[in-house]
């Protein structure tokens, strides 16, 4: 099974219009469509990796086809999987790690891809402890009500995944942050995402943060 520094160098693709997996973080999925019913089972008679990516604006013109993908996603490992009567699944997918699309092939009813591994590099304990405790104070402006707050004390990668998962946030802002390739700049695009969010509220925006 994937690790999070090894991932297949060809991976099933599950395009969504507003789903953004992160590394470490957990997924639950309904999976229905026939294409993609055949991806997971594939995918439990051999490694278990499926890569989430998020589908670019547009994509209903050709949603049964091959739309448009960001080129980074996020491969999970399927750690519980429930097989329905009528040959739905129910899983629950576990990020492993980041990856850019290389190449796509087309031996499969679903999307294949060639892809590379995006490592995320050690860093400093101390910029990323500004970093977490300005975000804090962000959330805390912004009314969030997340249970991630209130657990400081997680390792700085779960906490602001985590974060990034779970916040209400426009799909392409979390593609965005899933793109940064550190956790400081992770850390200080939502930090920066959230400043706007309060911004618009101060402007009389309906938007929120929660």
């Amino acid at each position: 099974m994937a690790t999070a520094a090894e991932i297949p160098p060809v991976v099933p693709l599950f395009p969504l219009p507003d789903v953004v997996l992160f590394p470490q973080m957990p997924l639950p999925l309904h999976i229905f469509e026939p294409r993609y019913r055949k991806m997971v089972r594939d995918a439990l008679r051999g490694d278990r990796v499926i890569g989430m990516t998020l589908l670019r604006p547009g994509w209903e013109d050709d949603y049964e086809g091959r739309p448009p993908v960001y080129p980074a996603g996020c491969a999970g490992l399927i750690e519980r999987s429930q097989s329905l009567a009528d040959g739905r699944f129910n899983i629950v997918l576990k990020g492993v790690a980041r990856f850019r699309i290389r190449a796509e092939h087309d031996r499969e009813p679903y999307r294949l891809a060639t892809v590379e591994p995006l490592p995320e590099p050690p860093e400093d304990q101390e910029p990323l402890d500004a970093a977490r405790a300005r975000l804090l104070q962000l959330l805390e402006r912004s009314g969030s009500s997340t249970v991630v707050v209130a657990q400081p004390e997680l390792p700085h990668d779960i906490f602001v995944n985590a974060l990034c998962q779970s916040l209400r946030l426009p799909a392409v802002d979390k593609q965005a942050l899933l793109e940064s390739d550190t956790l400081l700049q992770r850390y200080d695009r939502l930090a920066g995402i959230i400043e706007f969010h309060l911004l618009g509220r101060s402007c009389g925006s309906s938007g929120a943060v929660h």
